[in-house]
């Protein structure tokens, strides 16, 4: 019988760092063939986690242009994949989440009627422009995908709801798997701008907000939030990782620049970020992979957008959600910041992504839905 071939697709530093632990687990299993493909939609902090899994793409699109707007990451990434499957012509091809590179490698895959895969499957705000153009992104992979790897039971029922009937597995979060590697008590810092951060002596809040519904009077509400809590409590130290978008940098720098107790730095690798947020207080951000990873990690999260499609973490009580709104954000963290209780129940939750095995069960799902296993995977349930 032949390996079964199957490729992994991936763009972004946030699928990066869930999918490397996959890629891992597929190269390291008997009777499969593993083959990477990578579009570097994020180039710089694409290649410092391929760096981190050891990872060397067999096939690199290189399509990152400055200022790309998503008509061209769509099209070149489409047009590079092309030329792609049809010289691998693999088995299977996984996606993850919920970026161009996602639906773009499903798209291309579709056409040349080579069946998909979707990594952490089934998430939903059912409002398409927010988060945007990641909802509708996930959506449509999930139209066309075959099988469906969903984080948690709800992702699932989403699913199921929409009339998905088979080919679809509840395994847990694939980052839970990877922070196994990149986290460590011994840890150095990279980023010499992270190296000489008082943990011993303040209270640091690790900060991202890049996402573009966020754009305009939500970002200066984000942003004026932010210093309110720094002028504040003279005891924190906010640290902003500022994102690459011209628009998110020049409304950073104009509102704080120069405020006290706050560190504007450049974007840090996922290692650094990782280790940031194990060391930190507190996790205020718009991004979706933090909501997943700062639970794991025993950090409250306030989250920095209208809605989330990550409402177990709500439920369980690891994240709250702070809108866009410059009071509401000030007014939780300042109940995180000066109620030992509030903080203490959010930090103690259970996080309800996974147990670090998610990669293991998409890996046995794969070899099963193949015919190559006799058995189909566990699920994963939150403890």
């Amino acid at each position: 019988m032949n390996d079964l071939k199957i490729m992994t697709i991936f763009g972004t530093r946030p699928e990066a760092v869930k999918m490397a632990p996959l890629v891992l687990e597929l190269q390291a299993r008997p009777g499969v063939k593993s083959l990477c493909c990578v579009t570097a939609q994020h180039r710089e902090m694409l290649d410092s986690v391929l760096d981190i899994f050891r990872i060397r793409p067999d096939y690199d699109l290189d399509i990152m242009r400055p200022r790309q707007s998503l008509t061209e990451i769509t099209t070149r990434c489409l047009s590079g994949m092309e030329e792609v499957l049809s010289e691998a012509s693999p088995d299977l091809v996984l996606v993850h989440g919920d970026t161009s590179t996602t639906f773009s490698g499903s798209l291309a895959a579709f056409y040349r009627k080579i069946r998909v895969g979707h990594v952490e499957a089934g998430l939903r705000t059912y409002d398409k422009y927010s988060p945007f153009p990641e909802e509708m992104n996930r959506r449509l992979t999930g139209a066309i995908a075959d099988l469906h790897f969903c984080p948690t039971a709800s992702n699932a029922e989403n699913l199921r709801r929409e009339g998905v009937k088979t080919g679809v597995f509840v395994t847990g979060n694939t980052v839970i798997d990877a922070l196994k590697t990149t986290v460590r008590k011994e840890y150095r810092f990279v980023s010499p701008e992270l190296s000489d951060l008082p943990f011993e002596t303040k209270r640091v809040i690790a900060v991202t907000a890049h996402r573009r519904e966020n754009y305009g009077e939500p970002m200066e509400n984000i942003m004026l939030a932010l210093r309110d809590i720094a002028v504040e409590f003279k005891d924190v130290e906010l640290v902003y990782p500022v994102h690459l978008s011209p628009v998110v940098g020049e409304t950073a720098r104009r509102i704080l620049s120069g405020v006290p107790r706050v560190r504007l730095i450049s974007p840090v690798s996922a290692e650094d970020m990782h280790n940031l947020m194990a060391r930190c207080y507190m996790v205020l951000t718009d991004s979706g992979g933090l909501q997943e990873e700062a639970p794991a990690l025993g950090k409250p999260v306030l989250v920095l957008r209208r809605e989330t499609e990550r409402p177990e973490a709500v439920a369980a009580g690891t994240v709250k959600l702070a809108g866009v709104k410059r009071e509401e954000i000030v007014r939780l963290a300042r109940e995180l910041l000066t109620d030992p209780a509030a903080y203490a129940s959010m930090a103690k939750s259970v996080n309800p992504y996974g147990d670090g095995h998610a990669c293991r069960r998409i890996a046995d799902a794969v070899l099963w839905s193949f015919g190559r296993r006799e058995t189909p995977p566990e699920e994963f349930k939150p403890l």
